[in-house]
């Protein structure tokens, strides 16, 4: 149940996107550069990144969209999305997604987390500078939406099918686009 007045039209931070409109364009801004624009990572392993801190923080609307979102780039690889998620050391991503990977459960944990010595495993495996900032401020931003869903108590799905339309939607469309209605 909602802590505050919101539609019923929209789940999780569409919601909270349709609720104070003024907050939404500067988020949906952060995450399109972050997730959508290009960049040397791939559209795919950036969700990913996003879906993992989503999972930690353990904000299940985040979680299942964006690991929706990313399972439409990666070619509709559920198996690969759930494997980042429940064991991400193992999954059949490369060794620079999985030092980044490393780098954002760190910073879900606190930023202080984050060390010398995942910094340079990354670098070792291949990670820029960019990858490397903007792993960090995915995990921070998404620290910061995740908590921004759950704290104001939003609308959670059940149902699978609704996380693969906005999934569908998000991927193809990035994140500036108004969101679809779902019911």
């Amino acid at each position: 149940m909602p802590h505050i007045k919101l539609s019923t039209d929209f789940p999780g931070i569409r919601s909270l996107m349709i609720f104070r409109p003024q907050t939404s364009t500067p988020l949906n801004m952060l995450a399109q550069i972050l997730l959508f624009d290009e960049n040397s990572l791939s559209r795919g392993e950036r969700e990913l990144i996003a879906t993992y801190v989503s999972h930690l923080n353990g904000c299940v609307y985040c979680e299942s969209t964006h690991g929706a979102i990313a399972k439409h780039h990666l070619g509709n690889n559920a198996e690969l999305v759930k494997n980042v998620i429940s064991d991400p050391e193992h999954a059949d991503v490369s060794d620079k997604l999985k030092a980044l990977l490393q780098i954002a459960g760190k910073v879900q944990q606190g930023g202080k987390k984050v060390t010398s010595i995942e910094i340079e495993n990354a670098k070792a495996n291949g990670a820029t500078d960019i990858e490397i900032h903007d792993t960090v401020l995915i995990a921070a931003a998404f620290c910061m939406y995740n908590r921004y869903v759950d704290g104001l108590g939003t609308l959670i799905p059940d149902d699978p099918a609704v996380y693969d339309k906005i999934g569908k939607q998000r991927s193809a469309e990035g994140y500036m686009t108004a969101p679809v209605k779902l019911k």
